[in-house]
């Protein structure tokens, strides 16, 4: 769960199953008539159920803080490096949330797309630097880097790469709400991957000004 945590309050819920229909992650469904969270990791804390139940039986509430793991904790540092216009690391858990390969044009792409996109490097990356996450697998502190990355660089522009299959929707709304906390101006645009291995939307990585959604 990437967000704030939904809580569904049976004895308002009717059983309509908006709430189902409205959520693109597949978390929500009718269990003996009542909406229910049946799939905490798939839900993204965006609230895009919130606005679909018309008796307000929907509601956030802040996750509970995670407790360490044992008396020792480690910590893993990389050092991020940069040969023949591609950099490592790239997993968003792992990139620093400063380097000086941050500037310009950014690609976060979901792990997926660069194995299902024949290549890869040359039609999206194209000496860009990348960050590559899943959005359904990783947690809210995935949010939380996005946020600082476009914070503490130069960075005047994302492109979001992602899959068609609808949980895939999710990396489009994390980026384009850090982008907006970000404190200045990024443009984000998006770029849409089919099972196939064919790029659907748009049809080259730099398309025109303004959110591009697949529908």
């Amino acid at each position: 769960m990437l967000g704030k945590e939904i809580v569904i309050d049976k004895e308002k819920c009717d059983g309509c199953g908006l709430c189902v229909t409205a959520c693109h992650e597949g978390a929500l469904a009718l269990v003996d008539g009542k909406a229910e969270l049946v799939r905490r990791d798939f839900c993204d804390g965006l609230g895009d159920c919130l606005p679909a139940c018309p008796q307000g039986a929907i509601t956030f509430k802040e996750p509970e803080p995670r407790t360490a793991m044992g008396p020792a904790t480690i910590s893993l540092e990389c050092n991020a490096s940069l040969s023949s216009g591609y950099q490592w690391p790239i997993q968003l858990a792992l990139v620093p949330p400063k380097s000086d390969y941050f500037r310009g044009t950014l690609v976060i792409a979901a792990d997926c797309t660069a194995f299902t996109l024949d290549d890869f490097k040359r039609k999206i990356l194209d000496g860009r630097p990348v960050v590559i996450g899943c959005p359904k697998l990783d947690e809210r502190s995935r949010f939380d880097k996005v946020l600082a990355i476009l914070s503490q660089n130069p960075i005047d522009q994302v492109i979001v790469v992602r899959m068609e299959v609808p949980c895939c929707r999710a990396l489009t709304n994390i980026v384009t709400a850090a982008a907006s906390q970000c404190g200045r101006k990024v443009k984000v645009t998006e770029t849409v991957v089919s099972r196939g291995g064919a790029i659907v939307l748009p049809d080259a990585p730099s398309p025109p000004s303004g959110m591009i959604r697949l529908r």
